[in-house]
């Protein structure tokens, strides 16, 4: 008895030590920023979808360094009006408040009006459904991109290519498609 008591008390104590260990981030693996980029240091930062302080909204992006400025704060500025308006809701409600609101934005401030036009009536046609059913139906209803009028032809054709290539699959196969269409491990 004394024997089985010692042995039982020597695993708990054993485990105890090793528990800190074992709870404690690796580098890389996000965790409380202590030194990061977030904290004007080297090292890893917060993780994607993390702020300076741990979890939460990512800082807006810096519109004077994307392609096209005036569309970028065209679109905070959309996102802005639609996290407003949408501030008392959470969870799916929110998510269905805020995709409702983003279909309010002015299409003529966008970067591509044309496809902005598109992907609005395709989202309204796919309304009444969520998750992997509206991005299906989103997926098969949007119509092909006229490439001679895109900023980079030769990207919009690879774009369309990869489209084409990977239209009748769904979730991780579509992905692991795109990937392979594009190159990307």
């Amino acid at each position: 008895m004394k024997t089985r008591m010692m042995m039982i008390g020597t695993a708990l104590m054993a485990s105890l030590l090793c528990l800190p260990a074992y709870a404690q981030p690796g580098p890389g693996m996000g965790g409380p920023c202590t030194g990061g980029p977030c904290m004007g240091g080297p090292g890893p930062g917060p993780g994607p979808g993390m702020g300076p302080g741990g979890p939460g909204p990512r800082p807006p992006r810096d519109c004077a360094q994307a392609p096209n400025p005036e569309a970028c704060k065209a679109h905070q500025q959309a996102r802005d009006q639609a996290r407003e308006a949408c501030k008392d809701k959470f969870g799916p409600e929110r998510k269905q408040c805020m995709g409702e609101q983003m279909q309010n934005f002015d299409c003529a401030k966008s970067g591509n009006p044309q496809q902005c036009e598109a992907r609005k009536k395709v989202y309204q046609e796919c309304k009444g459904q969520a998750g992997p059913a509206f991005r299906q139906c989103v997926q098969q209803k949007m119509p092909a991109v006229d490439c001679t009028t895109a900023t980079d032809p030769k990207r919009c054709e690879l774009h369309q290519k990869a489209r084409a290539a990977c239209k009748d699959k769904f979730g991780p196969e579509h992905k692991a498609c795109l990937r392979e269409q594009f190159g990307v491990k």
